[in-house]
């Protein structure tokens, strides 16, 4: 089997969460709030893939952030990139769970509500 060239280095996955959250928030606060981290790494964060990629992604104003021409130009790939991780995330969380579930109940439930509705969550859930 070939081995694949190794992809170019890109800034930090971090920076890039910290990037997608502030342009969707248009906040730093927001976005340190929802990656609980301080708004001060949010901004590091921003100003790091600033600097990688040569280019300024926000307007920065007292009452927060808005995304300037090249930030709008990328965020909706980025937003594509983090929902393409989030769905293989969860098809990987759903491949690797178990198969088996227990079901803790009283007798009298198990015996007289439980037992009749079994075979159609066995269909349901195979």
């Amino acid at each position: 089997m070939a081995v694949a060239p190794p992809r170019p280095k890109g800034p930090p996955l971090n920076a890039l969460r910290a990037f997608e959250a502030a342009a969707r928030l248009g906040s730093f606060s927001l976005a340190a709030l929802e990656l609980n981290v301080s708004p001060g790494a949010v901004a590091q964060h921003v100003k790091a893939i600033e600097l990688w990629a040569g280019a300024s992604l926000f307007e920065r104003h007292a009452q927060g952030v808005r995304l300037n021409q090249i930030g709008e130009r990328v965020l909706p790939d980025f937003e594509a990139a983090f929902d393409l991780l989030a769905d293989a995330s969860r098809k990987l969380r759903l491949a690797a769970a178990p198969s088996e579930i227990r079901i803790a109940a009283l007798p009298s439930v198990a015996q007289l509500w439980l037992s009749p509705r079994l075979p159609k969550i066995r269909r349901v859930i195979p």
